[in-house]
């Protein structure tokens, strides 16, 4: 990917000199605490911060004399170079649909962060949170993307952060809290499909917008299609489920598999029309 040069957005938040530490200690019965450890093994959240949030109280934020390497320094340039070309790419389609994009800021942590949808762990991957509307990223998922999940590359990296954006886009068009509506009555299984659908959209704008960043900006090289379609197929929910426990269960998958994610983030970079994303009515 032609990253190198571009303009760097000032949207991005560095917290990762930022650690958690303290709060007071639990002392909670057994049945509260394994209600914490089944949340945090489902959230990815450190159990020793939820048990500290259901006491009350509150993770101390430390600050450290973070110094980034060289390489650390070079994946911050490339996550507020793709944010830019986000910032970019979505303010002219809300533009010629006659709305203003309102840009959305980016943190990036090590470790944990808090964020207005609670405490969060890297082990969460990066996630979008539409309280405060803030994408946050650990940047060692990255490194976990090419050996844990075997999707090397720049554009992979790119897809996902341009994935991220697509919830924040879907939380302006008010998609986001009108499946959060439906949910609400319905059966898990209703519930984690309509999940999938949200989903499947936010791959299918990210690659929306490597289709408009190209036409615009000629940002793509030879194999970073590729590059994003092997991460599109690492992440499927099939896939992580069989390497992780050796079998699938459809009824819970919440992002959808291989080869839906692959569809959609494909018809997105190919047609570049947001009118192709909607993933509600297929």
């Amino acid at each position: 990917m032609r990253w190198k040069g571009g303009r760097r957005s000032t949207n991005v938040e560095d917290q990762r000199g930022r650690r958690m530490r303290g709060g007071r200690a639990f002392k909670g019965g057994i049945g509260t605490i394994v209600i914490a450890l089944a949340l945090a093994y489902f959230l990815g959240i450190d159990p020793q911060v939820l048990l500290q949030l259901q006491q009350g109280g509150s993770p101390e934020v430390v600050e450290t004399d973070y110094q980034p390497t060289a390489e650390e320094q070079q994946q911050a340039d490339f996550v507020a170079v793709v944010l830019a070309d986000t910032e970019d790419t979505w303010g002219e389609i809300f533009r010629q649909a006659g709305y203003e994009y309102e840009e959305p800021n980016l943190v990036l942590f090590s470790g944990s962060v808090r964020s207005a949808c609670g405490m969060a762990s890297a082990a969460m991957g990066p996630f979008y949170c539409p309280a405060d509307k803030k994408v946050y990223i650990d940047l060692s998922f990255f490194s976990d993307l090419k050996s844990r999940h075997g999707a090397p590359g720049d554009f992979a990296q790119a897809y996902v952060i341009a994935h991220e954006v697509g919830h924040h886009v879907q939380n302006l068009l008010g998609t986001s809290s009108e499946v959060r509506s439906a949910q609400s009555g319905i059966s898990k299984e209703a519930g984690n499909a309509l999940s999938v659908k949200l989903e499947l959209q936010a791959d299918c704008f990210a690659g929306l917008w490597g289709n408009h960043a190209d036409r615009s900006r000629q940002v793509l090289e030879q194999g970073d299609i590729e590059e994003a379609l092997g991460a599109a197929a690492a992440i499927g929910d099939d896939r992580l489920q069989k390497e992780g426990q050796g079998y699938v269960v459809p009824e819970s998958f919440t992002h959808g598999t291989s080869a839906q994610r692959i569809h959609w983030f494909r018809r997105g970079i190919e047609s570049g029309d947001v009118g192709e994303c909607n993933t509600f009515d297929s």
